[in-house]
């Protein structure tokens, strides 16, 4: 199944079909199922897969934007997020999450075999804009309050030759559910010029 929303090349899962709502505003639902999640543990834990992304095939150079908002009552670690997706050990998210002390932040994971997992933002509202970037060949995570003044969040690559893909997922490893909605989806041909300026 594939999902259309205005202004972005066609969807499709990255694994199994999960559950979806375009909106005729160019916005995106996706709600997680229970206990779901994307996580290479760096010290050993099991790894889980059991989230699945909408996501297209990531372009030569873009940047890729959305105000990302999740539904009612939290728990930890559940979280909205942009990704990118190339395989089980390739693969990047960053997310809009619900900290074990009780508080929303900025969480970046990068998989090479094994994710690094790092905390960023703590978030007092209830929404934060996120956004992805190719940059030659390596990728650029910012978030922001408000889309127009970014932090850098981090830079790096991917190691593989697959293929990568980008786009939206919602993660519930402790919880029931999450319902993580994204607005004001942007995507732009060229990445930011200067990535540690604000832009």
């Amino acid at each position: 199944m594939t999902i259309a929303v205005a202004g972005l090349p066609e969807l499709s899962w990255t694994s199994h079909e999960g559950e979806a709502v375009a909106t005729s505003l160019g916005g995106l639902s996706l709600t997680a199922e229970r206990g779901v999640d994307w996580s290479n543990d760096s010290v050993g834990g099991t790894r889980q897969h059991d989230a699945t992304a909408l996501v297209f095939q990531a372009p030569e150079s873009f940047s890729l934007a959305a105000r990302v908002h999740v539904e009612g009552a939290r728990t930890t670690f559940d979280a909205g997020a942009l990704v990118l997706w190339a395989d089980v050990d390739h693969w990047a998210k960053l997310c809009f999450e619900y900290s074990p002390q009780g508080e929303a932040m900025v969480v970046s994971v990068v998989t090479n075999g094994f994710s690094d997992d790092c905390n960023s933002t703590l978030v007092a509202e209830d929404h934060v804009y996120l956004r992805v970037s190719r940059v030659g060949a390596g990728w650029a995570f910012h978030s922001s309050a408000d889309a127009e003044q970014w932090s850098f969040v981090r830079l790096f690559r991917l190691h593989t030759e697959l293929p990568i893909s980008v786009g939206f997922l919602s993660q519930a490893p402790m919880g029931d559910s999450c319902l993580a909605s994204f607005e004001d989806i942007a995507l732009v041909p060229t990445p930011p010029s200067d990535l540690r300026d604000g832009s």
